[in-house]
């Protein structure tokens, strides 16, 4: 299997909503994006498939030197191999990689986050950051995409919490903050048994307002001239956003299931960004 065919290979095999928007993309940032992908996948699989803390965290240490030798031009995993000549021409820098490590190290240390400021601090290292890299290689042309980027980097992690507190709470993982918690009157320990009452539901409410004001604020930090390019990314939001409406729906009946769309839905979202640029 050569190093392309393995990260395509991990794409599609994540069944992950990202999959569809790169199928819109020309053959060279599909290929770039599919590798920056991948390894975004390989570092987060370290944590979700963690049974040992110690080792997951040499796992990690790995990847660090990994990345480190692969940008003095020795690339050993077949992610890195893959991902390496679209570095330059994509302005993909060491420091991003790393800190999306990061990001995956923080949660080998903190299940809990004491206020939003706290969970910013992380969404930036696992979402901005990745979508500070995908936007350049989408087609960039305006510095000001970057603050979008990262804006909506931030929704759609938020958006991911939400969806899944009741599978985070199965690995002991509560990522909504505690002050949020002790305003709503929600006990940690009711999450954690799965337990569903109306304060929950508000607090997921609040949440979800959150996720919607941050969507609505990356859709206007959006430069007109880089709107076309960043069509990937407007996809994404729509798949996500609809999806967090499905949850609203549902009543963020979240904890005993994870609410998903079809890839049929998914796909036709995307296709709607493209063909009609309406989200």
């Amino acid at each position: 299997m050569t190093p392309e065919q393995y990260v395509q290979q991990k794409a599609v095999a994540s069944g992950s909503s990202f999959y569809y928007a790169f199928l819109f993309l020309p053959a060279p940032r599909r290929a770039a994006i599919t590798a920056f992908y991948a390894f975004c996948r390989e570092v987060d699989d370290v944590v979700d498939e963690m049974t040992d803390a110690g080792v997951a965290a040499t796992k990690l240490a790995w990847w660090k030197s990994e990345v480190a030798q692969a940008f003095a031009g020795k690339p050993s995993h077949p992610v890195m191999k893959a991902l390496m000549p679209h570095a330059s021409p994509y302005a993909i820098e060491a420091r991003h990689l790393t800190d999306v490590i990061d990001g995956c190290q923080t949660d080998l240390e903190q299940t809990r986050y004491l206020d939003y400021p706290n969970l910013q601090r992380y969404c930036h290292l696992v979402a901005g950051v990745v979508g500070e890299v995908a936007a350049r290689i989408f087609g960039q042309t305006d510095p000001a995409t970057t603050e979008y980027a990262h804006t909506l980097g931030q929704a759609l992690q938020l958006t991911n919490i939400i969806r899944d507190v009741g599978e985070d709470a199965l690995r002991g993982r509560i990522y909504l903050p505690v002050n949020e918690l002790q305003r709503f009157d929600v006990k940690a320990h009711e999450i954690l048994k799965r337990t569903y009452s109306d304060r929950f539901t508000a607090l997921m409410r609040f949440q979800a307002e959150r996720a919607h004001g941050l969507y609505e604020q990356a859709l206007q930090l959006l430069p007109a001239q880089d709107r076309r390019a960043q069509k990937p990314g407007l996809m994404m939001a729509s798949i996500y956003r609809t999806l967090l409406r499905e949850i609203e729906a549902d009543n963020f009946q979240v904890l005993h299931q994870r609410i998903k769309l079809t890839p049929l839905r998914k796909l036709w979202l995307a296709w709607r960004v493209q063909a009609l640029g309406k989200m």
